[in-house]
């Protein structure tokens, strides 16, 4: 599940590359992570901001930089990035009609021990409440820099990326917005959404489905799911790291003219009052192979 470099070593190794290939593009901190940048903040003080622990001060400097005509980078743990500033997301940014790349951490149950305040399995669903976002959830650190350098460098848009300590042993070949075919079959479809995909190439491991595979979930790839099922009626399940569901409304649409069912799987809205560990917590979800497998077998027509 694990190697050595995570996704966020992968993203502070790369941002001092970022930084001087693009005058534009600002990184804005809020304490987190400031100690493994304090390089590059030497080296562009104008340009690397540790606000402190004020994320809503965050979100706002990060608004005002994108208004100034950067390109800036917010990061932190990911319930301090999109739950705590929300609003400052929804107005600083999007009602100011500015874009950022915000960059979270640990996401759904990255830390277990840091308890529920570092906890943000509603982060995506949330940011569904807003328009316009990209939101990219990779599963390996290959991944992450590939959609990480994407997003830098896209223009003005607003994007999401959901890194997690949770990952895949090995990187998909990706494409920011696009779905990836991992197997083909013919007795439903299953959507694994980044570090689900080792989980539910286990769980369905003599199963005739096909598996996609997302690092971008929104926009979301209706027309690849479209292809996948073909004529229908079809048999879908959504397998994402965060709560459970949050896409379902998305597979909906795209299947909307076929007969169909969609099983949502991923991060109860109960709390799991336990430190435990990452594989302990995936257990507890059921989102291990072989909880997963124990849902979508019967699911399957």
């Amino acid at each position: 599940m694990e190697t050595t470099e995570t996704m966020r070593d992968r993203f502070i190794g790369i941002t001092g590359e970022l930084l001087e290939q693009d005058p534009r593009l600002a990184v804005v901190l809020a304490d987190i992570s400031a100690a493994s940048l304090e390089a590059e903040a030497a080296r562009h003080p104008d340009r690397v901001i540790n606000v402190g622990i004020r994320e809503q001060l965050l979100i706002g400097v990060t608004g005002g930089l994108a208004l100034a005509g950067l390109r800036p980078i917010a990061h932190t743990f990911a319930s301090f990035l999109v739950e705590r500033p929300f609003e400052q997301v929804k107005l600083d940014l999007g009602h100011q009609g500015v874009g950022a790349v915000l960059v979270s951490a640990a996401g759904s149950y990255d830390w277990p021990a840091g308890g529920r305040t570092h906890m943000a399995p509603g982060d995506v669903a949330l940011l569904d409440t807003l328009p316009g976002w990209t939101v990219h959830v990779p599963g390996h650190p290959d991944e992450a820099e590939r959609l990480l350098r994407h997003a830098a460098a896209d223009g003005d848009e607003k994007v999401y990326v959901r890194l997690s300590v949770h990952q895949n042993a090995e990187a998909m070949p990706v494409a920011p917005g696009r779905f990836l075919t991992v197997r083909q079959g013919r007795r439903g479809v299953v959507l694994a959404v980044g570090p689900m995909l080792d989980a539910v190439l286990a769980a369905t491991e003599g199963l005739d489905v096909t598996v996609l595979y997302a690092a971008t979930v929104r926009p979301f790839d209706g027309a690849a799911l479209r292809a996948a099922v073909g004529d229908g009626p079809a048999d879908v399940v959504l397998v994402e790291p965060y709560l459970a569901g949050t896409s379902v409304g998305e597979a909906n649409d795209a299947l909307a003219e076929l007969p169909h069912r969609v099983l949502g799987l991923g991060v109860p809205k109960e709390e799991h009052r336990h430190y435990g560990t990452i594989p302990e917590h995936l257990a507890a979800y059921g989102l291990d192979a072989s909880g997963l497998r124990a849902r979508i077998a019967p699911f399957l027509r």
